[in-house]
């Protein structure tokens, strides 16, 4: 019975070191909202050039904007580092295209990232890694996580291991699957815990926050992937809104068929691709072919969305409003 006992052990600890994301539910963060209940956030996306490609001029209209809105934090939807991500812990890149760049005193508060696929090109694990947090704690990435704030919960969700092409088509990029494979047990682990925090979240208001398009008019378009896997759970659970970059524009999606919107900011530095695809006029509320970013203010019964170009002029503003009780 001991040897047998000390098989199962041994069997479980390896299981531990194959499936490490297999063992556990979607690991869950506290922010605290402002002392009203409200809070304020910008949202930046595909940005980490150094500086260049104006990612410094959007940085600095992040940190007025930021300032204006009192922000709380913000939310990176990925592409921090380009082209291929950090080749570890001690990258300078870190600090050149990140900690160097947003030094706006507003934008000193926490960062909650998700990678993108130009960052599964690199080492993904060193942006996962507790040592980036030691170098600037504003630092906070995972691959799949969640952000309680009280009037909101944000669902951060690993998009890029969703995208047959990178596995299928890689060309000559190298992705770094670690702890991604086997991917169907990984991608099956993802929906399993998505939906189940949806399902169990009581926020008045549900973020989901991930790199890759569901709808997009942009240069990459829409994912059939996520169109297929994510979407149907978004829309089981009654998401409000879908936060992403991957394409490097700015734009508003609505759903006909229900309260959905659909958020793009990855505009954060290289932009102006100069094409887009036609979308439903009734869906299509904005789209900006350049750089800016995007800001959101929440209350328990009211949002706000703003977009911003590297000026500061508002290119699109849009709310939306709920019942402070809801009917059971």
């Amino acid at each position: 019975m001991a040897s047998m006992k000390k098989l199962n052990i041994f069997n479980s600890f390896l299981l531990l070191l194959l499936f490490p994301a297999a063992m556990a539910e979607l690991h869950r963060l506290e922010h605290p909202v402002n002392t009203d209940g409200s809070i304020s956030f910008l949202v930046v996306g595909d940005w980490g050039r150094r500086g260049t490609f104006n990612q410094s001029q959007v940085a600095q209209q992040m940190g007025i904007i930021g300032e204006k809105l009192n922000i709380d934090f913000v939310v990176s939807t990925g592409d921090n580092f380009y082209d291929d991500g950090l080749t570890g812990v001690d990258d300078p890149a870190f600090e050149e295209s990140f900690t160097n760049v947003y030094t706006a005193p507003s934008l000193q508060k926490k960062w909650y990232n998700v990678l993108g696929n130009h960052d599964y090109r690199g080492d993904a694990l060193a942006q996962l890694s507790p040592i980036l947090k030691q170098k600037d704690n504003r630092w906070i990435c995972m691959r799949s996580y969640i952000v309680n704030t009280d009037v909101a919960e944000f669902f951060f969700v690993d998009t890029t291991p969703f995208q047959d092409m990178y596995f299928t088509t890689p060309k000559d990029h190298t992705y770094d699957w670690r702890n991604v494979m086997p991917r169907k047990d990984y991608l099956s682990l993802v929906l399993k815990d998505l939906d189940s925090a949806l399902r169990e979240s009581s926020a008045k208001w549900k973020i989901v926050v991930g790199h890759h398009t569901i709808k997009s008019a942009g240069h990459h378009g829409s994912s059939e992937e996520l169109g297929v896997h994510i979407l149907p759970i978004l829309q089981a659970n009654n998401v409000d809104f879908y936060l992403n970059g991957h394409d490097h524009c700015l734009e508003h999606i609505s759903s006909s068929d229900s309260p959905l919107q659909f958020l793009t900011s990855g505009g954060g530095s290289k932009s102006w691709r100069g094409d887009m695809n036609w979308w439903n006029p009734k869906e299509m509320k904005f789209y900006y072919d350049g750089q800016g970013f995007m800001a959101m203010q929440i209350t328990q019964t009211q949002v706000w969305i703003q977009f911003f170009d590297i000026f500061g002029n508002i290119l699109h503003k849009w709310s939306a409003s709920k019942n402070l009780v809801s009917i059971m």
